[in-house]
């Protein structure tokens, strides 16, 4: 069975207030083109960029899923930390008959989806974005604390014959891969999952990591996302997986590169050298960082003479660097915010703080953060 394994589509992106709806549409239209060979197409959550998805963005996924099920594409999607879960259910029971499979919100029931091949069934297993809490209540389970133990009860109730070919989709942060900075990160890393609690499973088809990457021996995979969100991420390789799975125990995949129609890109130096008349016209969305010692007035109009799509102008002079430095070493003494306040809570009040206490105030930083973005 041929499976096309993508996550992060983030429909709705902005990036410097610069809407990144073309770019998610000419990449679309190049899955479209890698579905036609995969027996199935897995979405491994965030589908959209926030839990309310800027008209534009719903429009462009109708449009994508309509052509999806007209070539006859089957679909296995879930949701993930930036959706809706209850907005991305809706209709699904409709969906289901154009093979358009969408996970429901988490209540605890596992929602399987199972397809044939000459090897027999291969059983897909779909579990959006979840919390502790929310196994914790869809379970009944108050001895749940954190992500590992909260995934691993979700798995657990599945019942999952493993003498089958069992697939997962599943949208969380695996212990030992690696963030880009266009992610969400949690608070003092609460939000990592052992990779052991997958042991059940042929291939695990995760998003929430932008970055391509696998573990477990490859069983267990980020597609990443198929664009690049952040400039840090300029260079990265961006695509979907094909992955073939054979028989039992017998599987590998393939990245299959998707191209942007305008890719992101750094460039440096001095504002006479970038802006000479041989300089070539650069049409990427650019983030230029100028050397020079003072700033230039009017840089980002001249630039852009340039680069018509300058998205950031950095500088990297001695005042700066004496600046990022003072920077850091503030972060540094702000390091495991949760931890801190931890030592400062047991310090005040002479007792270590409770579950409860520590998972209200997680969520509350989490909130702030997002907020903050």
């Amino acid at each position: 069975m041929n499976i096309l394994h993508l996550s992060d589509l983030h429909l709705g992106k902005r990036i410097y207030e610069c809407s990144m709806i073309e770019e998610q549409r000419h990449v679309l239209w190049q899955v479209l083109a890698l579905a036609r060979e995969a027996d199935v197409t897995l979405i491994a959550g965030d589908l959209y960029d926030r839990p309310v998805p800027p008209a534009e963005a719903v429009a462009l996924f109708d449009e994508f899923l309509t052509r999806m099920s007209a070539q006859g594409s089957t679909v296995v999607m879930i949701a993930g930390n930036h959706d809706s879960a209850e907005r991305i259910a809706f209709g699904s029971r409709l969906m289901d008959g154009r093979g358009i499979y969408v996970s429901p919100v988490y209540d605890g029931a596992p929602r399987r989806v199972t397809l044939e091949d000459a090897h027999g069934p291969v059983h897909m297993y779909l579990l959006p974005f979840v919390k502790p809490a929310h196994v914790r209540a869809a379970l009944g389970r108050e001895d749940i604390e954190g992500y590992t133990q909260a995934v691993r009860a979700a798995i657990e109730a599945m019942n999952v014959d493993s003498r089958e070919r069992n697939v997962l989709l599943a949208h969380q942060f695996v212990t030992g891969a690696g963030r880009s900075e266009s992610e969400e990160v949690s608070v003092g890393g609460l939000d990592n999952v052992d990779a052991d609690v997958f042991a059940p499973f042929d291939y695990v088809a995760l998003g929430h990591l932008h970055a391509a990457q696998s573990l477990e021996g490859g069983r267990v995979r980020y597609s990443g996302a198929p664009l690049a969100y952040a400039f840090s991420e300029a260079g990265q390789e961006k695509g979907a997986l094909m992955v073939r799975l054979g028989p039992k125990g017998d599987c590998d995949a393939q990245m299959h590169p998707l191209t942007p129609l305008h890719p992101l890109t750094r460039v440096r130096g001095n504002f006479a050298v970038l802006t000479s008349p041989d300089a070539p016209v650069c049409e990427d969305y650019v983030q230029v960082t100028l050397t020079d010692e003072d700033d230039i007035a009017e840089a980002a109009g001249r630039l852009r003479e340039v680069y018509p799509n300058l998205l950031e102008i950095r500088y990297d002079n001695v005042r700066t660097r004496a600046q990022q430095a003072d920077f850091e070493q503030g972060a540094a003494m702000q390091d495991a915010p949760l931890a801190r306040f931890e030592e400062l809570f047991a310090l005040q009040n002479g007792q270590e703080m409770s579950r409860e206490q520590r998972e209200y105030l997680s969520g509350l930083m989490e909130r702030i953060w997002e907020d903050e973005q």
